[in-house]
């Protein structure tokens, strides 16, 4: 397995990217350490499919923004399974508006959890992958912080700099054996999506971009993002893979 006693965080686990990524971490042998804000429920049942695997698993309820929530979280999981050795920042949030309508609040918010949320938990995974000269972080990003979207200024610009700090983090924690790598979704078939008034507007539209002509699935991304948790991708680091069925060519 190419996790084996391995241990995770993955924020935003409670739902689809960060749900398959979880189970797909736990199937390859990997401890979990579920993140999430509003869905207990979900996340209560994902603890309990993992733990039926035979690996380890709980689910903390925190709000990524919060340095202090993200400081509790690690402390946790390393009371709970005696180390960290991955990180996937997942979680995030859109709040979109046309640039000259979007509020403050909007533009502060979406910066606070997409792009400050990240640093809060790498800030506090970064010494002990330091320390024990070995440690694996996947930063969710997307295809639209490569090549902007309409309406999504303030999330396309967080996304952006997700790709810049995970290219930064790369070069300072690459000396300590320390692997830092992003994954870039197009779309992906998520019970956001599933959910929303305009899916089949956005699927359409979507479908005229994607080389594939399929949706993308969360266990699509979820294989890259083990990929790049394994030693498997060793020698891999400071990169983007597009997970999107070529909708960004």
């Amino acid at each position: 397995m190419l996790l084996e006693g391995k241990n995770a965080i993955v924020s935003g686990g409670s739902q689809g990217i960060g749900t398959a990524t979880s189970v797909e971490f736990a199937r390859e042998g990997a401890n979990v350490c579920i993140l999430y804000r509003k869905h207990a429920d979900e996340a209560k049942r994902l603890v309990k499919e993992i733990q039926e695997m035979g690996r380890k698993a709980i689910a903390v309820q925190c709000d990524i923004a919060s340095f202090a929530d993200a400081e509790r979280v690690v402390k946790t999981t390393v009371e709970e399974f005696g180390g960290v050795d991955i990180l996937v920042n997942n979680a995030g949030m859109n709040w979109d508006g046309v640039c000259w309508k979007m509020t403050e609040e909007q533009w502060d918010r979406v910066i606070e959890v997409n792009l400050k949320g990240y640093f809060n938990f790498v800030r506090q995974v970064a010494p002990i992958f330091k320390d024990q000269k070995y440690g694996k972080i996947i930063n969710v990003t997307s295809i639209n912080g490569l090549r902007g979207k309409f309406g999504q200024s303030n999330y396309s610009a967080s996304k952006a700099g997700i790709v810049g700090y995970t290219k930064a983090l790369a070069k300072e924690l690459g000396g300590f054996g320390v692997n830092v790598n992003a994954v870039a979704p197009g779309l992906i078939e998520t019970t956001m999506l599933r959910e929303s008034d305009a899916r089949d507007k956005i699927v359409d539209m979507a479908m005229n971009e994607i080389v594939l002509k399929r949706v993308g699935e969360a266990e699509d991304v979820a294989n890259v993002i083990t990929f790049l948790a394994s030693d498997k991708s060793r020698h891999v680091t400071g990169e983007v893979i597009k997970v999107d069925g070529g909708q960004y060519i």
